[in-house]
């Protein structure tokens, strides 16, 4: 399995198994982490959104060189998480576990950006025919 599609298929799997249990967790989330959900659409909206995206992660590693046009708004949903993160983390609005276990998706930004470079390598070397 190349470098793209391991990245992209980890991603999807990763996010299915963090984010499905999260449909049964509102009032967990609630206690452990104050103040409660106010806004329970915001919090079941978030996950479907997100969970589309694992989704679309999997479509990417099946055909990394086709769907690469699809890389960019990938990077793009990875990094607009871990700057918001950074900011209301040095605002003291997230806990720390939040934010440690968010930067996950810094890690797979970095590598989502790595996918995208060696694709298009391989896209060249295609259609070159080398």
């Amino acid at each position: 399995m190349n470098f793209a599609r391991w990245v992209y298929f980890t991603a999807g799997i990763y996010g299915i198994l963090l984010l499905t249990p999260m449909y049964f967790t509102e009032q967990q989330v609630s206690r452990d982490f104050p103040p409660a959900i106010t806004h329970p659409e915001h919090y079941y909206g978030f996950i479907g959104v997100t969970l589309a995206w694992q989704v679309l992660f999997l479509i990417l590693s099946r055909d990394p060189v086709r769907y690469r046009p699809m890389m960019i708004p990938s990077i793009l949903e990875k990094i607009s998480y871990v700057v918001a993160l950074l900011v209301l983390y040095f605002q003291g609005r997230v806990a720390g576990m939040i934010f440690g276990f968010g930067m996950i998706d810094a890690v797979f930004a970095a590598f989502f950006v790595a996918a995208y470079v060696k694709t298009g390598k391989e896209a060249t070397t295609q259609t070159s025919g080398a």
